[in-house]
């Protein structure tokens, strides 16, 4: 299976530096600060990106069950939502709402919802967060 890689580069200070981050693939670069991560400056943040990350993850484990159980997807649309909260430990993100919306024909909303939470719990980014209290709403298009 192949390693996937990013990188990072931060000059300055927390809150007067700033930085860069880039995924090895070269498909995107962008700047973050404090600003983006703990208050709304442009830019992004590695929450962002973790969100993304669990929002493909998610669209694509659920594609796969559905079609491992006999159903073809039209189209799962998957957003994600990472909370960052400032805890007793310090700066954590403590919460991930999936919302989800997926057009399937032929399948039934209990068999829909059984393939949802089977995603949610096996796909790779939610193995990886598996600390985080991830939350789950997933309707059927249509």
């Amino acid at each position: 299976m192949p390693v996937r890689s990013a990188s990072a580069v931060w000059k300055g200070d927390l809150k007067g530096g700033g930085g860069t981050m880039k995924l090895g693939s070269g498909a995107y670069e962008g700047k973050y600060s404090f600003g983006s991560r703990f208050e709304q400056d442009p830019g992004t943040n590695p929450e962002e990106l973790i969100a993304a990350a669990h929002a493909g993850c998610f669209s694509m484990a659920l594609a796969s069950a559905l079609g491992k159980a006999g159903f073809a997807p039209a189209s799962v649309s998957t957003s994600a939502r990472a909370h960052l909260e400032i805890t007793d430990k310090g700066p954590a993100i403590t919460r991930i709402e999936l919302t989800c919306e997926a057009a399937v024909p032929g399948i039934d909303d209990a068999a829909f919802q059984e393939q949802a939470a089977g995603a949610k719990a096996n796909c790779p980014v939610s193995k990886a967060l598996a600390g985080v209290d991830i939350q789950l709403q997933a309707t059927l298009a249509g």
